[in-house]
């Protein structure tokens, strides 16, 4: 254990303090505490009012927030989030999964490098915050910290917002530790490689192979795009590299976006869209994954597992498997690993 010490050439009255571990804080979007109306308001207020999510200015956006939209969508969003909430353990499947990917973590690198490092995890948005467990973070002795957004993919309303939430935590800080961001790693080997064991291995347990995997990402605007976000390059490189690991033609993996809200024009092709189209050109049997997500959450379990699914079957498909994320697969925890490691260099080697 890392006690308290007096820094070196201090002089005696100096007061002791912790230093000397390295922090890694894996950091997800967020969930709400509860599934009913205030809790839901509550977080779904702190998500549409990040001006990374929703860049409109705030005198035309707050107000249509706050008297429209929180008023309604706590209802639905609760409804949707009750339909696959953990009610064993009192809460969402993200803060599940979670948990057990920060366990699985600090067990593999402690076994790496000790009581040097401290493994924790934050939300971006909700409970447990960005700033409280920097806050415990330094209160522990940490004098560097890693900083892990689990998106494997970069975007402005993903990666840079929960960066941003970072930098806040770091600024209330009165002695600041050393800090570094991982970046994007949609194009790590280990990554690929885990994303198409799992797609193997849901291949292996069916009995017919299915005509085409769907490689649905969460969207965002087009406008994002053409500011300078390189969300959509990256994704597309990974389906690529996905493919390219499985050995497929291009006809038996397409990419697609989901989860589009508001008026603009989003990526394309739309998921919820293209699966329909899929299955009126006869594509009877498909699979879909989500690999921008790296733990099953409402988008996956609901919108893609439920709403997603039934406008396949509506359109006359037949057989829809959803291939779930890697949440704390062993491949996956050891890609997320070796990203740690790599990013931990000249820090521990």
């Amino acid at each position: 254990m890392f006690d308290a010490t007096r820094p070196e050439h201090a002089p005696a009255d100096h007061p002791k303090v912790k230093m000397g571990r390295v922090g890694v804080l894996l950091a997800n979007l967020g969930t709400p505490d509860d599934y009913s109306y205030w809790p839901m308001r509550r977080y779904l207020n702190e998500f549409l009012s990040d001006r990374r999510v929703i860049d409109y200015p705030a005198w035309k956006w707050q107000p249509i927030l706050q008297a429209i939209i929180l008023t309604k969508r706590p209802f639905s969003s609760g409804a949707a989030y009750k339909s696959i909430w953990n009610h064993d353990k009192g809460e969402s499947p993200l803060m599940t999964i979670t948990k057990d990917q920060t366990g699985k973590m600090r067990a593999a690198l402690q076994d790496r490098y000790g009581d040097k490092v401290m493994v924790d995890f934050c939300m971006r948005y909700g409970n447990p915050s960005t700033k409280s467990k920097v806050r415990q973070m330094v209160a522990e002795g940490c004098d560097r910290i890693l900083f892990f957004p689990l998106y494997p993919q970069y975007a402005g309303a993903t990666t840079a917002t929960a960066n941003d939430q970072f930098f806040r935590a770091l600024m209330d800080e009165a002695w600041q530790p050393a800090s570094r961001t991982v970046p994007a790693y949609f194009d790590e080997p280990a990554y690929i490689d885990a994303l198409a064991q799992s797609v193997e291995t849901a291949y292996a347990a069916m009995e017919a192979k299915p005509d085409v995997l769907v490689c649905s990402y969460h969207g965002m605007p087009e406008r994002y795009l053409m500011q300078g976000d390189p969300y959509h390059c990256q994704c597309a490189k990974t389906s690529r590299l996905l493919k390219e690991r499985l050995g497929w033609a291009d006809d038996q993996l397409v990419t697609t976006f989901q989860s589009r809200f508001g008026p603009e024009e989003w990526l394309k092709p739309y998921t919820v869209d293209h699966v329909a189209e899929l299955a009126r050109q006869g594509k009877k049997n498909i699979a879909v994954i989500a690999p921008a997500f790296s733990s099953d959450c409402i988008e996956t379990l609901e919108e893609i597992n439920e709403e997603i699914r039934e406008s396949f079957e509506h359109a006359g498909g037949e057989s829809f498997t959803y291939i779930p994320c890697l949440n704390d697969e062993d491949a996956h925890i050891a890609a997320l690993g070796k990203v740690v490691e790599d990013n931990l260099k000249g820090w521990l080697d």
